[in-house]
């Protein structure tokens, strides 16, 4: 039976390629006359050139215009002309992973971007993943400690629950992700940085991360100097990561720096493949992208993914296409706000703006309580605000607004944090429960 399955296995093996031939380079894209292939897969074309000799320069299909394949290249154009041949893979981008990538940078493609080869041994995966049936997603019944006071405290995240980071530029978003790098008590970080200057993704893992928190994670680059294809892959790329070891039964955290980038990038692939421009010039593709890559992390029967995504909001409008969108997809979402960063409250976090939906389902009733009257209190406060800073306000006017003056500075200092400080999950819910309990 062996042999036979053998000799039908030598018998589907193709004896001849089909090759295409390059017919028109415009803007970013390829057109070729061939070889048969579908939406997605990799091609090969073959380049020579005097400087460099023979290469092959991999690209991605991404449409058909009349009976030519129209090709996006995941490097840059040079050295591409016309009549260069084009061979098919025939399948689409595939990545190697296992253990052994751990405490690695990698590039969007799955390679250490320090030159090293990769180790023998570690799993071929598609990055083109589907999310987990509904049916199989267990409820989120776990906290997971972040180590920030706080989202443990007043945002408090379940293992498998998914949250977009709002802000503007220059607010703290990647050293916020550091802090929860380093703090987390997940199993593994995956940490892609999609669109980051050059200079800020070793700033990234030197200042922010740090050693301690690369020893647990694995970080997917792709620089905002690199095609739009290659940036749009590294998120695909490091979800595909955290999908692997996630089936392997861990506790995976991924953070995402930036979703917005990524859409910025599908933008650039949508408008040179001929889609009309939409809301704010996002294309189609560009909404119909975000929930296929969001809807992948969560929970499985296996293990779960607890996701962060940055979100870049144009002069702060927390309103604008992406930032709305992603917003409606996810589990809830941390606004940093550029006002309290101006005061020096760092992290910037506003609670009042931000929402974790599953908070209530996880936490006991007198952590949920305690959070509940402090996030009033604030509230109450900061709707007087102006009244209090002009003198306007008369102490004894207001039961609630005094209570609220008391507590302010309270808890104004119970959000600050270091961020070298860790904090644990249990001591900052006793200190917001001590707060709450007018302990001070």
């Amino acid at each position: 039976m062996k042999a036979v399955e053998l000799l039908e296995q030598l018998h589907a093996v193709p004896t001849f390629k089909k090759y295409g031939r390059v017919t028109k380079v415009v803007g970013l894209m390829i057109e070729a006359q061939g070889p048969e292939s579908s939406i997605g897969d990799v091609c090969k074309i073959h380049v020579f050139s005097a400087h460099t000799g023979h290469q092959k320069i991999l690209a991605e299909v991404v449409g058909f215009r009349d009976e030519t394949v129209v090709l996006m290249p995941f490097t840059s154009l040079r050295d591409i002309s016309i009549g260069c041949l084009v061979e098919s893979t025939n399948k689409p981008l595939e990545i190697k992973i296992g253990p052994e990538l751990i405490g690695k940078i990698l590039d969007s493609m799955g390679n250490p971007l320090d030159g090293s080869i990769l180790p023998k041994g570690l799993a071929v995966v598609d990055t083109e993943g589907e999310p987990p049936n509904p049916l199989t997603r267990p409820p989120i019944e776990e906290k997971l400690e972040v180590g920030v006071k706080a989202i443990d405290g007043m945002l408090t995240v379940g293992k498998g629950q998914r949250l977009g980071i709002f802000a503007g530029s220059g607010v703290g978003k990647s050293t916020l992700l550091g802090m929860i790098a380093r703090n987390t008590t997940a199993d593994l970080n995956v940490i892609a940085l999609i669109g980051e200057r050059g200079r800020e993704v070793r700033e990234f893992i030197e200042r922010d991360l740090g050693p301690e928190g690369l020893k647990r994670s694995i970080i997917v680059a792709a620089t905002s100097d690199q095609p739009a294809l290659m940036r749009i892959k590294g998120a695909f790329t490091a979800t595909a990561i955290a999908e692997y070891f996630r089936n392997k039964g861990l506790n995976v955290m991924l953070m995402m720096d930036s979703v917005t980038r990524v859409a910025m990038a599908q933008r650039e692939v949508g408008l040179a493949t001929g889609e009309p421009p939409a809301q704010k010039g996002y294309t189609p593709s560009v909404f119909a992208i975000l929930p296929k890559l969001l809807e992948r992390t969560g929970t499985n029967e296996y293990g779960s993914i607890t996701a962060f995504y940055t979100v870049l909001v144009d002069g702060d409008d927390m309103n604008e296409p992406i930032a709305d969108t992603v917003r409606g997809i996810l589990d809830g979402h941390i606004v940093l706000d550029r006002v309290l960063a101006n005061k020096g409250q760092y992290p910037a976090i506003n609670v009042l703006k931000s929402v974790s939906r599953l908070m209530n389902h996880i936490v006991t009733n007198d952590h949920k309580i305690a959070a509940e009257k402090l996030r009033e209190l604030y509230f109450t406060y900061s709707k007087s605000e102006d009244l209090i800073n002009i003198g306007a306000y008369k102490k004894g006017t207001s039961k609630e607004i005094d209570e609220a003056i008391f507590y302010e500075p309270l808890i104004t200092n119970f959000l600050k944090q270091g961020y070298l400080d860790p904090v644990s999950l249990e001591e900052s819910v006793n200190q917001l429960i001590h707060l709450a309990n007018r302990g001070g």
